[in-house]
């Protein structure tokens, strides 16, 4: 047992669960507890950026990359608050990460001192923990119990910890305990229910598989059960990349981030298969289709539609066992058509971004990042139309990972996540890609970047709009008031802050940003860098709901639908089916 202060302790538990860095601001309310993170700086790195928010954000996408806890702090009072954005979004992710919040010492608590608050009741929403020491030697204990409480609920734990008591000396001996994070039981999978799911399968003629975050761990199962029984496969937003993105069976998603082959190929569906995902625009869809829900945990079975055939199992072992049943089924019409929507939709997302009247395309700029992207490359991915061009165009066929604020779908996401893309992953290349109006909310922590030397190529798609509430107003039939906003010369910010701004306003610069990167690559660069896309203001086309069904729509519909859209060289899905059939 050795004598150190309760903020050394606490530093030296985070060490043992393999918490390598963490976020956060100092001030006088936490200066102990960062004076023990100083005592343990060999160990534990600790990364200053210029906001709680961006820290808070960062720790979040650490744990949906990488899986381990997410650690940031702040100070009494406003360093608090601003923890809130990134701390409900693991909230709303299902993402395990631990805040640290500092207090006023506990001889001025409850005198109305400067920034001297009840901080408690801020986090009773938030979530179960939320404890403040008593005695400087609960310290360490309630930094242990936080963390296994933020593994074990998948979700945000807050330590609220009074200056003083962590800076008082305290004996401390590391705890013996394991840090266990696989589960203690081996998941069993129930033969009935896997003949029951098969049978569903053999009779239907439409059948497709809707894959979520349930299934990250199980892309080999997923690839084997759509080559073998002819199935198309969508996934979730947050869940692209289960199926490699340009296998020909995969669809994408559906939704506004989704695409027309994965709208209409579930609009066609006679069975879908809901594995790992409680999606829950699940309810929009036509009545008549049968629905099998495979979930792991009981409270999410048919939460958000009426569901024929429920199964509480882990997807990848039932999946396992579901690919040993029956004969292959060549590719059937159903599938043939599918990947032939597919096709026609990737082709047309390389026509727009070829097509240069009125400016560069956004599909133009993602087009060159995923040309010029490696295999294992890791995004950080913001909200907003941004996001919908991300999805529908970035590879996820290989080693790729992506974070993004799926639930709470907080705008300044891209940024922060780059930031623990990078730290977690030293030696893979990271990007951003980000709008003007959600880089604008984070930019001040590019100096982060800078200060860490951290090399990410980070995209900001300069429309001078909130472009996803465009849409919304066009839809609403309102006027676009709040929407439009100055831009700036983000290259010349980058440049002043130290990293590497480069604007470009056609494909030409665009390929010439990319060369330049290349070059900075191979020298070894360290310096961020910005790349400044000037792109038209051109609202992407919604795909949450698409007249384009002649079986169904009228012409006059369908040709105001897809001349708004843009949408061309498109026929409908049932048209293809019709000539497969």
């Amino acid at each position: 047992m050795a004598k150190m202060t309760a903020g050394q302790a606490l530093a030296k538990v985070l060490v043992s669960w393999g918490v390598d860095h963490l976020y956060g601001i100092t001030a006088d309310s936490i200066n102990n507890t960062v004076d023990g993170l100083y005592q343990e700086r060999d160990k534990i790195n600790y990364i200053q950026v210029r906001h709680e928010e961006v820290g808070a954000l960062a720790a979040t996408a650490d744990a949906k990359l990488t899986g381990k806890v997410g650690v940031s702090f702040g100070s009494a009072g406003p360093g608090a608050t601003h923890l809130f954005n990134g701390l409900y979004d693991a909230k709303m992710d299902h993402a395990p990460v631990v805040a640290i919040v500092g207090q006023s010492a506990t001889p001025i608590m409850n005198t109305y001192f400067f920034q001297e608050m009840d901080q408690d009741p801020l986090f009773v929403d938030l979530t179960d923990f939320h404890k403040q020491p008593t005695n400087p030697a609960q310290i360490p204990f309630l930094m242990d119990e936080a963390i296994r409480y933020a593994y074990r609920t998948k979700g945000p734990a807050v330590l609220i910890i009074p200056d003083d008591l962590s800076g008082e000396t305290i004996d401390f001996e590391p705890y013996k305990t394991a840090k266990v994070l696989t589960p203690a039981t081996t998941p069993t999978v129930d033969p009935s229910s896997v003949d029951a799911v098969y049978d569903l399968l053999k009779q239907a003629k439409h059948p497709v598989l809707w894959a979520g975050l349930g299934m990250k761990d199980a892309r080999a199962e997923v690839v084997a059960f759509s080559e073998k029984f002819s199935v198309p496969v969508l996934t979730t937003a947050p869940a692209t990349g289960i199926m490699p993105t340009d296998h020909p069976n995969f669809m994408g998603s559906r939704g506004r981030l989704g695409t027309k082959p994965a709208f209409e190929v579930t609009q066609a569906a006679d069975l879908i298969i809901l594995a790992g995902t409680n999606y829950p625009f699940s309810r929009f869809l036509p009545q008549g289709i049968k629905f099998v829900q495979i979930n792991n945990n009981v409270e999410d079975l048919g939460k958000q539609r009426d569901i024929d055939l429920t199964v509480l199992a882990d997807a990848k072992p039932f999946f396992t066992e579901l690919n040993k049943k029956g004969d292959p089924v060549t590719p059937t019409p159903f599938l043939k058509a599918a990947r032939k929507d597919k096709a026609n939709w990737d082709a047309w997302l390389n026509k727009v971004a070829d097509n240069e009247a009125n400016g560069l395309a956004p599909e133009a700029v993602i087009r060159a990042v995923k040309e010029h992207s490696n295999d294992d490359a890791v995004f950080g991915l913001d909200v907003g139309n941004n996001l919908m061009w991300a999805i529908r165009q970035l590879p996820f066929n290989h080693n790729q990972k992506f974070s993004m604020s799926a639930w709470f779908g907080t705008m300044g996401y891209a940024l922060p996540a780059s930031i623990a893309g990078k730290l977690s992953y030293p030696d893979r290349q990271v990007f951003s890609i980000s709008g003007d109006g959600g880089f604008s909310m984070v930019m001040q922590d590019l100096l982060t970047q800078v200060q860490y030397h951290l090399p990410i190529i980070n995209i900001v798609l300069e429309n001078g709009a909130f472009g996803y509430i465009q849409h919304e107003k066009i839809t609403a039939d309102q006027e676009p008031y709040g929407i439009h906003f100055i831009g700036a010369n983000w290259a010349g910010f980058a440049n002043d802050m130290g990293a590497i701004g480069i604007q470009v306003t056609d494909r030409k610069s665009l390929a010439a940003a990319f060369d330049k990167i290349a070059e900075l690559q191979a020298a070894g660069n360290t310096k961020p860098i910005l790349i400044d896309a000037k792109v038209k203001n051109q609202d992407p086309v919604d795909t949450s709901f698409m007249p384009i069904d002649p079986d169904q729509f009228d012409q006059a519909t369908i040709e105001t639908y897809t001349k708004q859209s843009n949408l061309f060289d498109q026929p409908a899905f049932s048209e293809l089916l019709k000539d497969e059939e």
